[in-house]
């Protein structure tokens, strides 16, 4: 295990994530500045620069805890710091598959109205320069009980509520959807 760092979402946006605040961790040493989400990013971008061999970053947490915001700054630190011309928007293109992933991978709990209930492993390549070069995202441990039962105040995963949401449109007449209130077994 390399470097922790414990971070607490405030619930608001803070000026600490900026591309100036950035620019102040790119180059530093660990240690040398306030703990950081950039900092982390920083020392996992030298190390493997500097030994040429990949590396990790784990983001874990519970449900509201930030998980997705954090690997959001992580990502747009590596392609700011990286220089990646073209490829700078990675962070965009990776997080636009986003709302389909959370459809079918997110549900409202008592804690968070868009809980995760995946896990998701993000892949972030780079060139022999070190420029982002693409990205790949996948899923695992699908919380497959949610789909037969959700405990009271919760609901399934978003994706059978938007499809309902959609039953009325001639395009969906074929998959004879009806509104989520009239399947209240599966979608309670």
């Amino acid at each position: 295990v390399g470097i922790i760092l414990v971070a607490i979402n405030p619930y608001k946006q803070l000026p600490i994530y900026g591309d100036a605040i950035i620019h102040a961790y790119s180059g530093q040493n660990m240690g040398d500045m306030d703990p950081h989400i950039f900092a982390v990013a920083e020392e996992a971008y030298k190390q493997m620069a500097r030994n040429n061999k990949n590396q990790s970053i784990i983001v874990s947490g519970e449900s509201g805890a930030g998980k997705t915001v954090s690997a959001r700054y992580t990502m747009r630190y590596f392609a700011t710091v990286s220089k990646s011309s073209s490829n700078a928007h990675v962070e965009d293109k990776v997080l636009a598959s986003n709302p389909i992933t959370e459809a079918v991978g997110n549900a409202k709990t008592t804690r968070n109205d868009n809980s995760s209930r995946f896990g998701k492993y993000t892949e972030i390549s780079f060139d022999q320069s070190y420029q982002i070069i693409g990205a790949n995202m996948r899923t695992y441990l699908l919380e497959k009980s949610r789909v037969v039962f959700q405990s009271e105040n919760e609901r399934n995963y978003h994706i059978f509520y938007q499809l309902c949401a959609s039953a009325m449109q001639p395009e969906y007449e074929h998959l004879k959807l009806g509104r989520s209130q009239e399947n209240n077994l599966l979608f309670t």
